[in-house]
């Protein structure tokens, strides 16, 4: 058989395309790890690369862009967030409201394991929203609203059992909550503390439970 009869597969070699995918994955998980605790416009791509050991010139390599790499990190920490969320929401044995003091009772441990240096990437980034790429504001948006869709949806699941009044609208709820819970947990970051986020959840359930 000569050289010349030997079809070469196209693509990139399965070796190849497995450490492209790694190191594009260490990329992602660096970003998210370090935005929760800093601002995108403070964040120097230098310094994500040096912790994940990639050249600087490589970096064009798995994002076409510093924008492109951020909403890459605002989708994938949303998928993050949204599964932590239904899980919580999804809860066997615990009723609505007591599935979301759950999630922000889960919520409020993550923080305490990194002393709360870390906070919400979509909090964080919305309030730098000026410095950022027009991009950023309708996904971040996006997000907010998605995850506002699965509060409403434990609302209205309270609302049937009679456990909050049916005057209250669950999307504007929905809407209150994240609201104040993104600002709770700015407010964590400040003091270094869970305080706000404890004081937040007990506030938010009693001012909507229905008395026994």
């Amino acid at each position: 058989m000569n050289e010349s009869s030997i079809k070469r597969r196209r693509g990139r070699p399965k070796k190849e395309q497995a450490g492209f995918s790694e190191t594009r994955a260490a990329l992602i998980r660096t970003g998210m790890e370090i935005l929760t605790e800093k601002g995108f416009a403070a964040t120097g791509i230098d310094a994500i690369l040096r912790t994940v050991n990639v050249p600087k010139g490589s970096f064009y390599h798995y994002f076409a862009s510093k924008e492109a790499y951020g909403l890459v990190l605002i989708e994938h920490y949303s998928s993050f967030l949204s599964a932590k969320l239904t899980k919580a929401l999804s809860a066997e044995g615990l009723e609505p409201l007591a599935r979301l003091a759950l999630f922000m009772e889960q919520a409020e441990r993550s923080m305490a394991k990194y002393n709360y240096t870390r906070g919400c990437l979509v909090g964080n980034l919305s309030q730098e929203i000026a410095q950022l790429p027009e991009s950023f504001r309708d996904k971040l948006g996006d997000v907010l609203n998605e995850w506002q869709i699965l509060v409403a949806q434990c609302f209205e699941h309270a609302k049937q059992l009679g456990h909050i009044s049916t005057e209250h609208h669950c999307d504007e709820l929905a809407y209150t909550f994240w609201n104040g819970w993104e600002g709770a947990v700015m407010r964590a970051k400040l003091e270094q503390s869970g305080v706000p986020l404890q004081r937040f959840s007990t506030f938010f359930i009693r001012s909507i439970q229905m008395p026994d």
